[in-house]
């Protein structure tokens, strides 16, 4: 008998508690460490270098997401998401046991690479085990992970560091990793093709390449070295050069790690460029807000972050309930209603000024969170949905990959707005404002091209699947 409650209980309640536990994982790893790095530096070291801590970590995982989109389709979900925890919980233990930065650093980018597996294998094996109608609310029981984690993390980081040790932030992972992995390898099982996988190591390795160059680029330019320097202009042109070669070879590759038909589909173009755009605003916001709260009005750490975690905890309560909305009016209307509320919500921020309250701050982002959660799960529920099961994994990861990519591309042009407002010199709170507030147009701007972006998706509530076209042409 087919078990179709929803929520964690039954079968498939099994298996998203293990989805949500794996995705705890990660988002919890995202932040725990920032609180930390205090601790970390007066330990062993390196106060010049802990900026690559979190870089590194974000470069490991964006890079790897599409690679292990590609090797869902052909291995299946289970060995892919299995890989990842292991290779998660090796990084961590090292991590753990690091005796200087530079090895730090380095076991943080194991970490990163499991969590590459985790994060779009996690949301494939959802859209596998759940129907349209019923995808949208069990995306929201995923992202409460991440509005969770956002309080949580920076929480037991400070409580890790002052209490016990820094070490624990890693080492905590450990009984988190082996239940994950046991609740997966008891409860989840899938049925897949058993035929002989060919895998396209030349594309893998120049995609790769490429977008770890061209990340890399992205984050470090304006900060590590100027945008017009050698070393910026040779990593640049070297990643763009690797991906141009990479579209060269997977025109005639028999399993493209990136299949090239993605980008000829309206629905899946549009898709991805509103993840680019939400990944932007999101890191905007994460970056600068708190900035906000503390240098201009005053705040401390603990309530710049929690008007922060008013976004993080807006997103999965309007993500649990989009289903009723794209079910009944389509994917169109509840990623326009979502994307306005982005737009309204950005737009209110450049009212705030040196005189505004935080409760303020919060406010707007709340209403900012709300609407990234009436586009996000739809717009990804949407792509998964036009596709068949071979097809998921590849599509779900390109959707997070360019979310990654939109992070990071926030990163460079806001920080590199925020600079040459401020230049040099300490900070002051009237400059801050000036550079926040500028920043804050940018976000709008955004906002606006993506209320455009989403009257381009379809209008109802079912895309046909390529399951479903060869259904009807049979």
């Amino acid at each position: 008998m087919a078990d179709n409650r929803l929520g964690l209980r039954g079968d498939r309640g099994a298996v998203l508690g293990a989805m949500m536990l794996a995705t705890g994982l990660i988002a919890i790893d995202s932040t725990i460490i920032a609180t930390a790095v205090p601790s970390v530096v007066r330990d062993i070291g390196g106060f010049h270098e802990f900026p690559w801590l979190f870089s590194i970590y974000l470069l490991a995982q964006a890079v790897s997401v599409p690679v292990y989109g590609k090797l869902n389709d052909l291995f299946g979900r289970k060995p892919v998401i299995l890989f990842g925890i292991a290779l998660f919980l090796l990084g961590s233990v090292f991590c753990g046991a690091a005796w200087n930065m530079w090895v730090l650093i380095a076991f943080r980018v194991v970490q990163g690479l499991g969590a590459g597996a985790i994060q779009p294998t996690t949301i494939t094996i959802v859209g596998d085990l759940y129907s349209v109608e019923e995808r949208a609310q069990v995306q929201g029981y995923i992202a409460s992970v991440w509005g969770v984690s956002s309080v949580v993390g920076p929480t037991l980081g400070g409580v890790f560091s002052e209490y016990v040790s820094w070490r624990w932030i890693f080492f905590v992972n450990i009984p988190l990793c082996l239940l994950a992995a046991w609740m997966i390898m008891r409860k989840f099982h899938e049925q897949r093709d058993r035929g002989r996988p060919v895998i396209d190591y030349r594309g893998s390795v120049l995609l790769t390449v490429g977008l770890t160059l061209l990340v890399l680029g992205v984050l470090e330019g304006g900060q590590a070295w100027s945008w017009s320097s050698p070393i910026s202009v040779a990593i640049l042109g070297l990643g763009a050069s690797m991906l141009v070669a990479f579209g060269f070879v997977e025109r005639t590759a028999a399993e493209p790690v990136l299949p090239l038909w993605m980008f000829r589909r309206r629905l899946l173009v549009t898709s991805g460029q509103l993840s680019v755009g939400i990944g932007a605003i999101l890191m905007a916001l994460s970056s600068y807000v708190p900035t906000f709260a503390q240098g201009v009005l005053g705040a401390g750490p603990l309530v710049a972050g929690l008007a922060l975690a008013a976004l993080t905890l807006g997103w999965p309560v309007s993500a649990s309930q989009a289903g009723r909305i794209y079910l009944r009016f389509g994917f169109r209307v509840c990623a326009l209603v979502g994307t306005a509320l982005v737009l309204l919500g950005s737009a209110l921020l450049l009212l705030l000024g040196r005189d505004s309250s935080v409760l303020a701050v919060a406010a707007f982002c709340l209403i900012i969170g709300l609407g990234m959660g009436l586009t996000a799960s739809p717009t990804l529920i949407a792509a998964q949905s036009s596709v068949g099961w071979a097809e998921r994994g590849v599509v779900t990861a390109n959707n997070i990959f360019l979310r990654s990519l939109g992070s990071a591309l926030g990163v460079a042009i806001f920080g590199a707005v925020a600079n040459a407002v401020l230049g040099s010199g300490a900070p002051t709170a009237a400059g801050l404002t000036t550079a926040v507030h500028r920043i804050f147009v940018g976000i709008v701007i955004v906002a606006a091209v993506m209320v455009a972006l989403a009257a381009l998706l379809p209008g109802g509530s079912r895309v046909a699947s390529a399951d479903d076209r060869r259904t009807a042409a049979a």
